[in-house]
């Protein structure tokens, strides 16, 4: 079975988050990680977007490709955080047409308090956002487990 190299871009703001949500979430296959249910997948990166308006992802998908990564996931914390990333939409197209990777939005799932905030203040009801959510919604049971 052939090794698939996944690589996490976080928000800035959390940057001194540990990622236990997000390895949590990729070991038990949930949320944007479900998949790759039945496939061997190694973390080969780990690292912040840079801060607004994400100077990194200009340079951090080209390490993370010497290290083998052909997918990379922007993470939950994206999509959660009170604004959710105003350049989420640039970071999944920019990624691919410069490094040819596969981008997915988000890792682990959405945890229930954020969705239940962002459901109340209808953050999420545009068309890019509905898109970017869809992998991290999960169930009410499996976002109870990651609040």
């Amino acid at each position: 079975m052939e090794k698939i190299k996944v690589g996490i871009i976080i928000c800035d703001r959390y940057r001194t988050c540990a990622g236990g949500k997000c390895l949590q979430s990729l070991q038990k296959r949930e949320g944007a990680f479900e998949i790759y249910k039945g496939k061997d997948v190694e973390l080969a990166g780990y690292t912040t977007c840079g801060g607004c308006p994400g100077g990194n992802i200009e340079y951090a998908p080209a390490e993370m490709k010497k290290n083998g990564v052909t997918h990379v996931h922007l993470a939950t914390g994206l999509l959660v955080g009170y604004p959710p990333c105003p350049y989420l939409d640039y970071f999944t197209k920019f990624i691919p047409e410069k490094y040819d990777l596969q981008v997915i939005v988000g890792t682990h799932p959405i945890p229930q308090k954020y969705f239940t905030t962002h459901k109340n203040l209808k953050t999420w009801e545009t068309p890019v956002l509905q898109e970017a959510i869809k992998n991290t919604t999960t169930d009410e049971e499996t976002r109870l487990k990651y609040d």
